[in-house]
């Protein structure tokens, strides 16, 4: 399988810096992450979004991202993680958006979660479109699998299955205007009873690493309601983050 690394316009760039949540309700570690992403016709994604939202795009596309990663050390302030509750693996279908006062953000299409608590949460808190998956991640030999098979709510059986091995990491050179685009986003919205919000994200610069995609299979995409991803995927992998995710606002 032919895999596209960055490809963005420019080279040497520096990323958007990071928000400052001061008061976070939530504190992740986003480890093992992938991002795969593809093309698509800004009308077709456009078609999924509330009308308080436009598909934000790069050289002429927008781009949806699947993005299998590793959730470690969720918690709440204060509040110390629980070994089995606070690990999990989860898998994010996401694009990029503009609202009407022209904030940038990610909009997310489905979210999968290894943990019911953690889906139930996040539909409940967060108003986002959550799903409890049967899933898993392993990692060998400088390769990571990531396996998921979706339960509840809704149709059982999406599936994502991803094999990628990572490389070496970015150079600088090598960190352009669409790696930047694709994944220095700090900032989520959500319809919190029919209104949008939006809820800011602190994290430093994601360390980023070339990627080999060995195997892909997967419908998380088509059961959001695209088309089947058509064209080679720009893919990066990185170790992680760690997160401070802040309160809604309006």
């Amino acid at each position: 399988m032919l895999v596209v690394v960055g490809g963005g316009q420019g080279g040497g760039m520096q990323a958007p810096p990071s928000p400052h949540v001061a008061l976070p309700v939530m504190h992740h570690q986003w480890t093992r992450m992938t991002f795969i992403h593809w093309r698509y016709p800004p009308e077709q994604v456009q078609a999924l979004l509330p009308a308080r939202l436009q598909v934000e795009t790069f050289d002429g596309s927008a781009w949806v991202g699947l993005t299998p990663f590793l959730m470690r050390g969720v918690r709440l302030p204060g509040v110390p993680a629980l070994p089995w509750l606070s690990t999990f693996p989860e898998t994010n279908l996401r694009t990029y958006v503009r609202d009407a006062r022209g904030r940038t953000g990610i909009w997310f299409l489905s979210l999968d979660a290894g943990r019911l608590p953690a889906a139930l949460g996040g539909r409940g808190g967060y108003w986002l479109p959550y799903f409890w998956s049967d899933m898993s991640v392993h990692v060998r030999n400088g390769r990571t699998r990531y396996r998921s098979r979706r339960r509840l709510p809704g149709p059982a059986g999406a599936r994502c299955d991803v094999d990628v091995e990572a490389g070496v990491p970015l150079l600088e050179r090598e960190r352009d205007e669409l790696a930047h685009f694709l994944t220095a986003r700090f900032r989520l919205f959500s319809l919190v009873a029919g209104r949008l919000a939006a809820a800011m994200v602190e994290h430093p610069p994601w360390p980023l690493h070339h990627a080999h995609l060995n195997s892909l299979d997967q419908d998380v995409v088509q059961a959001a309601g695209l088309p089947a991803p058509e064209g080679p995927p720009v893919v990066h992998a990185s170790p992680g983050v760690p997160v401070r995710v802040g309160m809604w606002s309006w």
